[in-house]
């Protein structure tokens, strides 16, 4: 298998709820290395449940959602949508940052040297490493999301999940951070999941897309969900 054809992420006839009701129902779609997915649809049609259970935190009530080995070894990078106590954390950049190694410190009371570095190489590649003595609260909308995604890729070495990224964004800002995940995806061969309203900007680096619906859902190209009624009603409609 080559490495674009990599699976990451399956889901098979998968329905996913809570409390035994389902939200979204008999999904199936394939995430491989390398790929950008972008998750569209009407509010409350369970985006956020589905990311839920592409995380890993909620179980499907039917079907299975398959993750690759490295993937469930922590390769997964996840940027959800900011609280407003999120936004006023009082830590410095670099110690946000350096807290995606979390889940990889164990026992140990330090950070490793390998993670320190790699804080701050993830720090250069987001274009916030001059930042990184800043107190994160201080900082502006753009930069806390360049931060928060610095965060994500120590993390991540395989696949990024993000909700609602540009929330709050100013356009400006919005388009550098898409600018951004268009270039972990095409030169750092990161795979991209995100869920977004902003599906003109979306669709520009976009290869699939999943449109969740209250009636179902649809899971394709880019060119297939652009000709399919669903993405000419979206469209359409501005949602």
């Amino acid at each position: 298998m080559s490495e674009q054809n990599h699976e990451l992420l399956v889901c098979r006839d998968a329905s996913v709820g809570y409390e035994g009701q389902a939200v979204l129902e008999h999904l199936n779609l394939k995430i491989c290395a390398g790929d950008y997915l972008c998750i569209v649809g009407d509010n409350g049609s369970g985006k956020s449940t589905l990311l839920k259970g592409l995380l890993g935190l909620l179980s499907p009530l039917s079907g299975e959602i398959w993750r690759a080995p490295d993937l469930r070894q922590g390769a997964l990078g996840y940027l959800p949508q900011q609280t407003q106590a999120q936004r006023d954390f009082p830590a410095t950049v670099y110690e946000v940052v350096l807290s995606g190694y979390l889940n990889q410190k164990g026992f140990r009371f330090f950070y490793t040297r390998r993670q320190k570095t790699g804080a701050l190489m993830n720090m250069g590649k987001l274009g916030v490493l001059e930042l990184k003595d800043r107190c994160y609260r201080e900082l502006s909308g753009g930069q806390q999301q360049r931060v928060l995604l610095a965060r994500a890729l120590c993390a991540a070495s395989r696949m990024l999940i993000l909700d609602e990224p540009v929330t709050g964004l100013d356009p400006a800002a919005a388009q550098d951070l898409y600018k951004t995940l268009a270039y972990l995806n095409q030169t750092e061969g990161m795979a991209i999941v995100m869920v977004t309203h902003d599906l003109d900007a979306a669709l520009q680096s976009a290869r699939t897309v999943l449109h969740i619906g209250r009636t179902g859902w649809f899971f394709g190209t880019r060119g297939e969900y652009l000709a399919s009624p669903q993405g000419k009603r979206f469209r359409k409609e501005g949602l």
